[in-house]
């Protein structure tokens, strides 16, 4: 157990999904206090469940991180239950596969409906409020985070603060406009804030995933060891350490970004978790 977490409280944003739920479980092991937050109950309470089976201490808090209205109630539900917020992960994100086109580069045959192929869904054909709302989850979810909690740890005394960007920050994949555009964001908005933040003694940080395992991307990149789809073969060929990451590879860079005496001088940076992913040009 890491000593220096025991007894804090953290906010873990997207706390369902497959990253975050696991981050929240590592953290509770570690004697933090959580509030696990996310737009459905359903998947929060499995979470509660199995921090509960070890004796962790937490709550689940329904609330869509785009709504400053929610996202007030969740910060008053915080400090009635705790009377202090420590750390926040701001884990909720994702993308829409109708912001994407099926194509990785323009074909001329999408400017025409006669002779577009059935199923080819170029940009012109994508849905533009998928499209938004993949650009709204990925940075206003984050934004109005730290702008309700950072206010409170302001008032405090301090805290750390920690987003989620991509490989897409550094460079774009094939067909991920809106995301790739928004993963850039939370990188510039990462070291905007934290210098903003930084003579109030609130840190933070970002971790940018590579590939990591779950569900959804084993439909759409397969697994080293039941067979790769051409895209998993490309991603695989670009990760130097030759496969996916799962979930709990995430959970120490989390630990060592919180931690007030072990990155204590850290604050604006990005740390790619990506198994080499960005060491690799591919040439």
């Amino acid at each position: 157990m890491n000593e220096n977490l025991k007894g804090k409280v953290c906010v873990v944003t997207g706390a369902g999904g497959t990253i975050c739920s696991k981050v929240s479980f590592d953290l509770a092991k570690n004697g933090v206090k959580l509030a696990l937050v996310g737009r459905t109950e359903e998947k929060l309470i499995k979470v509660k469940e199995e921090i509960e089976k070890i004796g962790g201490e937490c709550f689940v808090f329904a609330c869509d991180v785009t709504d400053i209205n929610s996202v007030d109630k969740l910060v008053d539900a915080v400090y009635e239950k705790f009377g202090v917020c420590h750390y926040l992960v701001n884990g909720a994100g994702g993308n829409n596969s109708q912001a994407m086109p099926t194509i990785t580069q323009f074909d001329p045959r999408e400017l025409d409906e006669s002779t577009k192929p059935e199923g080819m869904r170029g940009f012109y054909d994508i849905d533009m409020d998928c499209f938004e709302s993949v650009i709204k989850i990925n940075t206003m979810g984050s934004v109005l985070p730290i702008r309700a909690f950072a206010k409170r740890m302001a008032k405090d005394g301090g805290g750390s603060i920690i987003n989620f960007a991509s490989m897409n920050s550094y460079c774009p994949l094939t067909r991920c406009f809106a995301y790739a555009m928004s993963k850039a964001a939370v990188v510039s908005m990462t070291q905007s804030f934290a210098a903003y933040f930084a003579p109030a003694n609130i840190r933070i940080n970002a971790i940018a995933p590579g590939f990591i395992v779950n569900e959804r991307s084993k439909a759409y990149l397969g697994t080293v060891e039941e067979g790769l789809t051409p895209r998993g073969e490309q991603v695989i060929k670009h990760t130097a350490m030759g496969k996916f990451g799962g979930a709990e590879d995430i959970c120490g860079t989390v630990r060592y970004l919180l931690d007030d005496t072990m990155s204590s001088f850290v604050t604006g940076i990005t740390v790619p978790v990506d198994g080499g992913f960005l060491t690799l040009s591919g040439v």
